[in-house]
């Protein structure tokens, strides 16, 4: 370990202990520090409470925002992780907040362990890959369900860490407006004219942030680089973009995400492992929202969501523009890229939608000329 690395690490559990002291009211010790990682923007690390109200001999993850990162996702991400913390053990969709410092820019969470991560499970054979991406529908499904017409509750969060007294900016809806009102530009670089379907679906995408039939509480990136699977259960990480917003987002991430991390032997799988996320999914919310039992509302709802991420990763991609956030669904390899919009094309035509299924393909030879050609 560097000298740096070992000031940094001594700096964190200098700060988390004088948090968690506050807290407890009552001195407490941190030992054992290990590097998690980070995002560049903050640091991560698990320490060892030792003799102290707070429960001897557990773990707990700090993580601190470097002096350079923006101070608004830690902001929000302290309003997500408060609410969250607040519903019923069984809903919680990932790490409970014990603590939290906006000066020092630091929170203080539940250790979920080890664990295994989303990403190496969707690497083994066929069996455990269905059981996990059901188990992944199924966690965003409880998380849904319990959080339905909670959002005014989390707006009032929001409004008491965010410092804008309009609530803050929600990021996400920010890359996707961009993504919607550059979307001539960006086409016009890949050489062809705009379809008109890819147009309708970034416009109805972009509603989905701030209206919608299925409003619940998402982390944002629920893509498999941020979902662990421990006893408990899938859990979410990152909350930094946490917000309400139409749940068929999150389910059109997943539904883009999670094909690039499968194993030779799983990728002709594809579309039934998509058809198991999405039935578990809806077996936990179709009791609330109704409408998601109409098969055909329902594909139209995860076009328009997969359309908006598609187009949005391709814009990242193509423009090489700053993202601030490594998402999963990010990728600097094209042929992920190419495999996102023949994805696309199938399931539009799955879901009997011939125009889209065309647009994409066009799109997708496009793309092809400008990077292969």
């Amino acid at each position: 370990m560097t000298v740096f690395a070992e000031e940094l690490l001594t700096e964190v559990l200098t700060a988390a202990e004088a948090l968690l002291s506050r807290r407890a009211g009552s001195a407490v010790s941190l030992r054992d520090p290990e590097e998690l990682g980070g995002s560049g923007r903050s640091v991560v690390v698990r320490a060892r409470l030792l003799d102290n109200p707070l429960a001897a001999d557990r773990t707990v993850v700090i993580k601190m925002l470097t002096d350079d990162a923006p101070v608004a996702p830690f902001e929000r991400e302290v309003a997500a992780y408060q609410y969250a913390t607040a519903l019923p053990n069984a809903s919680r969709p990932g790490p409970q907040l014990i603590a939290s410092d906006p000066a020092a820019r630091m929170l203080v969470l539940t250790d979920l362990g080890d664990g295994r991560p989303m990403l190496d499970l969707l690497g083994e054979g066929a069996s455990t890959v269905r059981r996990g991406v059901s188990a992944w529908g199924q966690a965003l499904g409880r998380m849904h369900a319990a959080t339905v017409g909670g959002e005014d509750d989390f707006a009032v969060l929001l409004s008491r860490t965010v410092r804008d007294s309009a609530g803050g900016p929600d990021a996400v809806l920010a890359q996707a407006l961009a993504a919607r009102d550059g979307a001539g530009e960006l086409a016009g670089r890949l050489g062809i004219a705009l379809p008109g379907p890819i147009h309708e679906c970034l416009t109805a995408g972009c509603r989905l942030f701030t209206d919608g039939d299925l409003r619940a509480f998402s982390p944002a990136d629920v893509g498999p680089e941020n979902i662990l699977i421990n006893s408990d259960g899938v859990q979410f990480m990152d909350y930094e973009f946490g917000s309400f917003r139409d749940a068929s987002l999150d389910v059109g991430y997943a539904l883009v995400t999670f094909p690039n991390a499968l194993g030779e032997s799983t990728v002709p799988l594809r579309a039934e492992l998509e058809k198991d996320l999405v039935d578990a999914w809806r077996s936990e919310v179709q009791g609330l929202w109704p409408i998601v039992g109409r098969d055909r509302d329902l594909q139209h709802r995860l076009l328009i969501a997969r359309t908006l991420w598609v187009w949005l990763s391709t814009r990242w991609l193509v423009t090489g523009g700053s993202r601030g956030h490594d998402w999963s669904l990010h990728t600097s390899d094209a042929r992920v890229l190419a495999t996102r919009w023949a994805d696309l094309a199938d399931a539009a035509r799955l879901a009997h939608d011939p125009d889209l299924a065309d647009a994409a393909d066009q799109v997708s030879r496009a793309l092809h000329q400008f990077w292969f050609e």
